[in-house]
Parts: C-alpha cells; sequence; structure tokens
C-alpha cells in the first residue's frame, strides 16, 4: 500500500511542537535524570532551616513515589535497575519530609538497600552526603582537602583545570569534607542509624569502609596510582596545618563566591548550589544561604502527573534553536510557521550573552560575550553548541524571514569569536572551555559511578554542531575574517575524519551513543562542504543502514554508552530514528528505501511520542538523561527534511 506525505500536511508530530512553544516564544522539556538532585535539594532546605510547605512536601513524595521501581529501589536514571546512592539518599530526603519508617516507599526502599550491601558500600559521593548527616564516619571517606587549590596554576592537578561541573561540586565538598563537618539532624538522626544499619546501629570505625563499593554502583573503581595518592593525601591529613587549611579554605571560597555572583546564585548546577548552601550555612551566613536555596528554584518543574522535582538543568535554548531548526528543515514551507518562530527568534536574541564574564575565573578568562547558555542568560554559563545551535537556527530565520529587529552583525560576530574561543588544539571544539588538563588525569577520577567527568576535552556532538554554525556564518558573511573562519571549519573536518571509528560510526558524549554522534558529525561535515561521495561518509550511511531495525525504525539501548559497543533497543525510539534519517539524507537522499522506510515508521508513531519513556542523553558516561523534547522536535526535522529533499515521498 502506498501512502503521499505532502510537505504542507498538518499532522500530530507538528501539532504537538507547536502546542508545546510558551509564551515566552521557547520550549523548554525536562532534563530529566534521577531523583538525587530533588533528594539533596530536600536535605539541604531541611538542613539549614527552609522546609517545604505541607503542599509542596505532599508533592515532592509523589515524585519519589513515582520514580520508585518494583523492587523498592531508586535508579540512576529512569532505566538503571538500582542505585545504592539514589536509593539512600531518597530514602532520607524522604524520611525528612515526614514519611514514616513504616510507609510502604519507606520499606520497600529500606529491604532493597539491606539486600544490596547497604549504606556501607554506598559510593563515595553518597559516604560524603551521609557523613554531613551524621550517618556515616568522615574517617570511611576518601580523602578530599582545599589545599589542592593553593598548587602552582601549571599543575595539571589543580581543581581549576577540572570541568566545570566537576570543579565547582570539588571546591564545596573540598571545603566541607576539609573541616569535618557535620549537621544535626536531632532524634531523627537515631532513627535513621537503625533504618540504615540495622538493630545494632552504625559501626564504631568506617574506615575499612572507605573503598567497599556497590556492585550496582561500580563503574570505575580507584586504581592503583589513585589509592597510592589518596594514601599520601591521608598521611597529609595528620601533619595539616590548620593555617595553611584556612589560607585554601578562602582561595576556595572566594571562586565559589566569583560563580554565584555572576549568575544571581543559580549557580552552575543545583547539585554544587546545596553544597554551597550548606557551607554558607555552617559558616552562619543565613542571606547568603538564603539566595543559594532561592538559586536552586532556577532548576524546578512541577505538575501533576510526577510532582515536584528539580532537574540537573535548564534547557531553553538548547530545546528552542532544535525547535527553529525543525520548523526551517524544509524553507518551502517554513513560512507556515512565520510567527511561531518570530517569537522563538525573539527568545534566541533577548538570551545571547552581551557582557563579559572574566571575573569569575580570572586564572583562566575565558570569553562569554556572545555565547549562548543551555537554559536562559541568567545561567551565564553559554556553551559552544547551545551557542553554534543557536546561531545556526537564527540565520536560518534570517534567510527566510524579514525579522522586525533582528540581531545586529556585532553580536553575531562576537557569537563566532564565542564559537572560535572553544575550539582546542586537536581541531575538536570543547563544551563550556577549553581543554585545560591532560586527557591522562581521567585515571585519578575518584567519583567511581562515572566516567570521562574530570576534564573539558574535544566532543563529536559540539564539534558538528559549531561546524554547522561557523559554515552558516561563512555563507552569511563571506567577508567578515574569511581565513580565520575556514581555518578553523578545515581543523574541525580533520578532527571528525580522525575520530571515526573503523565501522563508520562516530561515537558520541552528550547523548546515545554512536547514533546521536554520527547525526552530529555527518551533519557537521556536510554543512562544512564534505561531499556526500566522500569515504567517510558512506561508511557512516552503511553503518546506519545496517542497524536499521525490520520495522524501519532505528533505536539503540544505553548501554552502548557503557560497553562502547552497539546495543539494540528492544524497540525503535523516535529521536534516534529521527537522527538517522536525518544524517542518512545528508548522505543517499531522501529518495532511498531505507531513508522512506525510517520516515514511513515516524509517521505512523509519531502521535505517540510521549509513550516513549526511553533515555536518549547522556552524561559522564552513565548518567543517563531523558530529553522530554526531543521525541517532539527531531522528528518534525527528519520529516521536514526529506520533505525539501523530494517535494512529496512516497512511503512504502
Amino acid at each position: 500500500m502506498t501512502a503521499t506525505i505532502s510537505p504542507t500536511v498538518s499532522n500530530p508530530a507538528i501539532d504537538e511542537l507547536l502546542a508545546r512553544q510558551q509564551l515566552g516564544g521557547y520550549w523548554e522539556g525536562e532534563m530529566a535524570w534521577c531523583p538525587v538532585v530533588t533528594a539533596q535539594v530536600v536535605t539541604t532546605r531541611h538542613v539549614v532551616g527552609h522546609s517545604f510547605s505541607p503542599s509542596e512536601q505532599k508533592r515532592l513524595i509523589v515524585y519519589f513515589q513515582r520514580t520508585q521501581t518494583a523492587d523498592g529501589s531508586f535508579g540512576l536514571h529512569a532505566e538503571h535497575r538500582g542505585s545504592v546512592f539514589v536509593t539512600s539518599l531518597v530514602y532520607v530526603a524522604a524520611r525528612l519530609l515526614g514519611v514514616a519508617a513504616d510507609h510502604p516507599l519507606a520499606v520497600s526502599a529500606r529491604r532493597w538497600l539491606h539486600a544490596h550491601g547497604g549504606v556501607r558500600a554506598i559510593p563515595t559521593w553518597g559516604k560524603f552526603w551521609l557523613a554531613l548527616l551524621g550517618l556515616y564516619g568522615w574517617e570511611g571517606v576518601r580523602p578530599l582537602m582545599p589545599e589542592l587549590v593553593l598548587l602552582p596554576r601549571w599543575w595539571p592537578l589543580h581543581p581549576l583545570r577540572f570541568y566545570c561541573h566537576t570543579r565547582y561540586i570539588y571546591l564545596a565538598m573540598a571545603v566541607l569534607q576539609g573541616h569535618r563537618v557535620q549537621f544535626n539532624l536531632g532524634s531523627l538522626a537515631h532513627d535513621l542509624r537503625i533504618e540504615l544499619y540495622g538493630p545494632q546501629g552504625m559501626p564504631s570505625s568506617f574506615r575499612c569502609y572507605r573503598y567497599q563499593l556497590a556492585h550496582e554502583d561500580r563503574l570505575e573503581s580507584p586504581g592503583v596510582l589513585l589509592r597510592l595518592a589518596e594514601h599520601l593525601l591521608s598521611a597529609y591529613e595528620c601533619i595539616a596545618s590548620r593555617s595553611v587549611r584556612q589560607r585554601a579554605t578562602r582561595r576556595c571560597l572566594e571562586f565559589i563566591m566569583r560563580e554565584l555572583q555572576t549568575n544571581n546564585y543559580r549557580s552552575l548546577s543545583p547539585v554544587n548550589n546545596t553544597l554551597n548552601a550548606l557551607i554558607f550555612h555552617w559558616q552562619k551566613r543565613p542571606a547568603e544561604t538564603a539566595r543559594c536555596i532561592a538559586g536552586c528554584e532556577y532548576y524546578r518543574f512541577d505538575d501533576d502527573p510526577y510532582g515536584l522535582r528539580y532537574a540537573g538543568g535548564s534547557t531553553t535554548v538548547w530545546d528552542t534553536a532544535f525547535a527553529v531548526e525543525a520548523l526551517l528543515a524544509d524553507p518551502s514551507t517554513a513560512r507556515e510557521y512565520e510567527r511561531t518562530v518570530l517569537r522563538a527568534y525573539a527568545f534566541l536574541a533577548a538570551n545571547q550573552m552581551t557582557q563579559s564574564l572574566h571575573g569569575r575565573d580570572p586564572c583562566w578568562p575565558d570569553e562569554a560575550c556572545g555565547g549562548w547558555c543551555l537554559g536562559t542568560a541568567e545561567h551565564a554559563w553559554p556553551v559552544s553548541d547551545c551557542t553554534a545551535e543557536a546561531l545556526a537556527a537564527v540565520l536560518g530565520v534570517h534567510r527566510i524571514f524579514e525579522v522586525p529587529d533582528p540581531i545586529s552583525s556585532t553580536r553575531l560576530a562576537q557569537a563566532v569569536d564565542f564559537i572560535l574561543s572553544r575550539q582546542n588544539a586537536d581541531g575538536g571544539f570543547g563544551s563550556y572551555e577549553r581543554a585545560r588538563a591532560p586527557r591522562w588525569i581521567e585515571r585519578l577520577n575518584p567519583s567511581e559511578m562515572f566516567t570521562q567527568c574530570m576534564t573539558d576535552q574535544s566532543y563529536i556532538e559540539c564539534t558538528g554542531s559549531c561546524l554547522v554554525a561557523l559554515s552558516r556564518y561563512r555563507e552569511a558573511f563571506p567577508h567578515t575574517c574569511p581565513q580565520r573562519i575556514q581555518h578553523a571549519i578545515d581543523r574541525g573536518v580533520r578532527f571528525l575524519l580522525n575520530r571515526q571509528r573503523s565501522d563508520g560510526a562516530f561515537p558520541g558524549a552528550w547523548g546515545i551513543y554512536f547514533t546521536y554522534g554520527t547525526f552530529h558529525a555527518v551533519r557537521g561535515l556536510r554543512a562544512a562542504g564534505v561531499p556526500r561521495e566522500h569515504p567517510k561518509l558512506q561508511a557512516a550511511a552503511k553503518w546506519l543502514i545496517r542497524h536499521q531495525r525490520t520495522d524501519g525504525g532505528w533505536g539503540e539501548h544505553f548501554t552502548s554508552c557503557l560497553r562502547g559497543e552497539y546495543v539494540e533497543n528492544p524497540q525503535s525510539l523516535p529521536a534516534m530514528t529521527s537522527w538517522a534519517i536525518i544524517a542518512l539524507t545528508e548522505i543517499v537522499g531522501g529518495q532511498h528505501p531505507a531513508v522512506r522506510r525510517g520516515v514511513n515508521w515516524l509517521y505512523v508513531h509519531n502521535n505517540s511520542a510521549r509513550s516513549f519513556e526511553f533515555v536518549n542523553g547522556v552524561f559522564f558516561g552513565s548518567a543517563m538523561l531523558r530529553y522530554e523534547l526531543y521525541p517532539v522536535y527531531f522528528p518534525v526535522w527528519a520529516m521536514k527534511r526529506v520533505a525539501q529533499d523530494a517535494a512529496a515521498l512516497p512511503i512504502f
């Protein structure tokens, strides 16, 4: 049977995308991770005396119930079987919210914990949080100390060289652990010790549990080199100078305060901001404590199905740029959405960074002016690929519409300068910053649960996005710094071609996994002018076609990220199918049978995007994310991209 989709036909995917635009002109879907962020916010607010209202407490409990698995555990992400780390912190948070010990949520979580080694085997990050609450001994926590900030700046292990998220978490944790800070939970502490450890209560010493780690949370066990370094740090603790520690603490707090002052205490994420609030509470600085608590509200979500919770980040600019790209993918029909697109354009224009943030990190004063953040400009942490996707969307609007109040050429040039400032020596592009440290320090990763979290290096996805934006800018402004831009594009192309695997796939870092990386690499290479016939692109197309499922869609399982090899998902997924279609259309064209079958799958399934709860993003190798709007705008993008390639597409 043959059906025909006209490029102008209305369909549920486009209808849903249009309906999801907010009054401010933007799109924002939740970047859902796991309930541990919410648990940390709950615990922090309880400790500092900023408790939630009774109605908020009920909605927080609804969220915990919604994310609890059938066996009582809480996972590291939506498809994780259970994490001692997450389950322990959610358990404590639920009890602080007033959930009774005999409540079904608590009973099943406690049963699961005791069956999986209990909190003695919680990862270091969890040991740290429990030690803050008097539920674990500091002697059992692997050493972190503030003195590292006093090292010479050129030292590879200086904390300011860490990846920014790791850096600010480290600074706060080092202050709290360096002073063995402990908060009093009152009478509830006694009950929690019995509930978490059994009738005998807490052990007299936790030193022997320092490296004990539950199988469910183990991704990277500390190696010999790291254990040796930590042994030396532990020895230093016995002779640490009080005055030196105080000086190091002041230095850590200086960098924390610089970061908070640039974004009105919203901080880089609620993960480090909860720690900041605890530091200020310990120091008896109520004004700063309250501002950190208020800053966490930037990451708040609340709705009837899921309840009240906190995400690890806001994705407003990211989602809006992709939604605009989806609507503009077929220029011949884009004018149907002119009002929608121009409202989104106004939002993007209002959220470009227009001020310098050199004061945040004077040691490495990376430029921020001209960039776009993952969320709104108030976040004040612009990112290379967020800037690139926003700039690409803006230039796409300029190409089709007469914009009433266009972004000036000066600001567009600043966006290009920002992107170029994030290019590394290898030709690839970093995310928030250029690489500050050698890759080998990943061997000293202390997190146990995550990989590739110590340094900000070059990424395939960021490079692909940046090549798209730079190529569009080169086309729109051919006489503005042509040699500089062309040199950057050439270096980015070489980086991508060199990162392709022998089987034709490109591994990702921020999405799952080979499908996402290949989508971004192909899109960047084609935008940069690499011809379809190039052997590397042909190899990528063959890889995608080889992994098309029998139903016509594509679906990659999140364990690909963990295993470093392709693992097929039990079913096809809208976002992944869309990534494959867009990439294939760039190489083999919209009339290829594989593309036709893929679009047919999308057309049949695009009215059920919300039913797909599978994760589609990732950070730090194991923390899987579910970007709520990926199954909404990527299918629109894919279908309209194919419609551009063929005015009417026969579907079989």
